[in-house]
């Protein structure tokens, strides 16, 4: 089977004059190569497409592919991870992971949490900040928890998102209107345990790949999953692979979203516990990071028992089955 592989490469956007903070959700050279050999070791060809202008020219000049390995994250906008699959539903091209419907929701924070709560799963209360005056008379118990409500990678995440009072709220709700030049999503802060669960499958067929507990090292930013301690982690934060009480239910609110969401092929849900013990929903990623050693979703595979070959195998199955691939041209 001939597999395109559509991504945004960091070093390209680096040369181009962003900053890294700009970059930080898009993927290293050294992803691409792994997962092409993955997919590679399949047994199948692998045609590296790039990003969502390069695939346009090639979609323009002629080229098709049986399916396309999609992790292209955009630059711009509540839809730049649906461009890719959108273009690719217009040329009726299948693809791996989430339509753009789902895309765009999951990517909008805000809108992502009306869907969970709708569906009676256990989110924390919050309010999204267009203006800073939208902070005056909010209803919301401090301490909160102040992000961009559209990015990825911690970006915007910093000690100063957990917030105790109404002026810390309007100064840093002011910081991140302007830094970031969307709305922020402000919600109760949770002061449980921390986790991430890995999931594979479509539908009834979804299944829980393993849970992670996140915790913070003493020298870490405290409190907060931080961009600082995302891109530090190896020395700042402790994965551990967990499977207790607590855990189960936080894989039960987990596995319940991604089907509410009817997130495709893979994905990963962070959720966070309340004081007692009750975890919530905070974000979930249908489009999550692929890096072998640096992403939650490999990680939290590795730490239960799947290597990366069978991370990639599975979602790659997971596809060709949701699209009827796994029964035609030798898939």
């Amino acid at each position: 089977m001939r597999i395109g592989l559509t991504y945004d490469l960091r070093d390209d956007y680096l040369a181009a004059g962003y900053a890294e903070e700009e970059t930080a959700e898009f993927d290293r050279a050294s992803t691409i190569e792994a997962i092409e050999g993955a997919i590679r070791n399949m047994g199948h060809e692998v045609v590296r497409i790039g990003s969502l202008s390069s695939l346009m020219r090639q979609l323009s000049s002629g080229s098709r592919w049986d399916l396309v390995f999609n992790i292209a994250e955009g630059l711009y906008g509540f839809g730049r991870e649906s461009q890719v699959p959108a273009l690719l539903d217009a040329y009726l091209i299948p693809y791996v992971f989430s339509d753009p419907l789902v895309l765009a929701l999951t990517l909008h924070k805000g809108m992502a949490k009306h869907v969970i709560r709708d569906v009676g799963l256990p989110t924390p209360d919050f309010a999204v900040i267009r203006t800073v005056d939208d902070c005056d008379g909010l209803q919301l118990p401090y301490p909160l928890f102040a992000k961009p409500v559209a990015e990825g990678t911690g970006k915007g995440v910093t000690p100063s998102s957990k917030i105790g009072d109404s002026a810390l709220l309007r100064g840093t709700c002011a910081a991140l209107l302007s830094a970031f030049r969307q709305p922020v999503l402000v919600e109760t802060f949770l002061p449980g345990r921390e986790f991430t669960v890995g999931i594979i499958g479509n539908g009834p067929d979804a299944q829980v790949v393993g849970t992670m507990e996140v915790i913070l090292l003493d020298h870490s930013e405290p409190d907060v999953y931080s961009y600082h301690n995302k891109e530090f982690c190896e020395e700042l934060v402790e994965y551990r692979a967990v499977d207790d009480p607590e855990a189960r239910r936080a894989e039960q609110v987990a596995l319940a979203s991604y089907r509410a969401f009817g997130c495709q092929d893979a994905g990963r849900v962070d959720l966070r516990s309340d004081a007692g013990g009750v975890p919530n929903f905070i974000e979930i990623n249908p489009l999550a990071g692929l890096h072998p050693e640096h992403s939650d979703l490999c990680i939290l595979a590795a730490k239960h028992g799947i290597d990366y070959q069978g991370l990639l195998t599975r979602i790659v199955r997971a596809a060709l089955k949701r699209t009827n691939l796994d029964t035609k041209k030798g898939g």
